[in-house]
């Protein structure tokens, strides 16, 4: 009885042992040795034990020339985990602490896409979308003949159309709502800050139909020459020429009225001006 309570306790002393002594011997690795070691559990997709790894590297041999290449694939698991906060985090620690590394440029690409990961659909909130195109706007910047920079240009155009949307989708609302004010203010914003957006186009004759309905016809005119001059070629010609002739027919209309004296007494120009 005591030898069968004796024996278990003496494994688990061996093995506890023998971890010591398996923990001694990592704990005199060289750099190259760890660094080494977390790179071959980075490529087994072991990222948990790899950030442990190469986070050792990063205090224990700050000045070796496998520091930066450390703290970039911490960058590098936690985005494969889909940890995209703290991947932006450790890129960024990566281009503050070690500026001159070779691996700058693409931490800076990859801070990008951690938020661009994060953006969310257009009706929530943006901020995110927001970083990522400060940040890849700072990449194409600062390494324009990059082979990333393409890239880094296209999801600018991706992540400004999902700002552009928002917006368009915010002035539609307030057509619903009737707040015509308010969404003559969101197209126009729209027009202005995205116009080599798709939704651009779409928002401009929006805004022309909006101002044909509550009959402000010199605005509504104006913009239309406006769109036509800027989109010529827009695929949105056809409904463009449609409201044009709606437009002359119904200005043409309202100077009958007028002459007919069926208008209020009030000028033209002081009732549409009104308006």
């Amino acid at each position: 009885m005591v030898k069968a309570l004796i024996l278990p306790l003496v494994a688990v002393c061996l093995a506890a042992l023998a971890g010591c002594g398996s923990s001694e011997q990592t704990s005199t690795l060289s750099a190259d040795e760890r660094f080494d070691k977390a790179k071959a559990l980075f490529d087994k997709e072991n990222y948990l034990e790899a950030i442990n790894e190469f986070t050792i590297v990063t205090l224990q041999f700050q000045g070796s020339q496998h520091a930066a290449d450390a703290q970039f694939y911490l960058g590098e698991c936690r985005y494969r985990r889909g940890e995209y906060l703290l991947a932006a985090f450790e890129y960024g620690v990566l281009k503050k602490s070690y500026p001159a590394s070779p691996r700058v440029p693409e931490s800076q690409y990859k801070l990008a896409m951690s938020y661009y990961e994060l953006s969310p659909r257009p009706s929530l909130d943006q901020q995110y979308t927001r970083k990522a195109i400060d940040e890849f706007q700072s990449f194409v910047e600062y390494y324009p003949s990059d082979p990333l920079a393409a890239d880094a240009t296209a999801k600018i155009r991706e992540l400004d159309g999902k700002l552009a949307k928002k917006l368009y989708d915010a002035a539609r609302q307030y057509v619903v709502l009737e707040r015509y004010v308010a969404a003559l203010r969101y197209f126009d914003d729209v027009i202005d800050q995205y116009h080599d957006t798709d939704w651009a186009p779409l928002a401009f004759l929006d805004k022309v139909e909006l101002l044909i309905n509550r009959k402000k016809y010199a605005d509504a005119q104006t913009n239309l020459t406006r769109f036509l001059s800027r989109y010529p070629n827009s695929v949105l010609k056809s409904r463009a020429d449609a409201l044009q002739d709606r437009l002359t027919k119904e200005f043409r209309e309202a100077g009958h009225a007028r002459t007919a004296g069926t208008e209020p007494a009030r000028g033209a120009a002081t009732a549409e001006a009104s308006r």
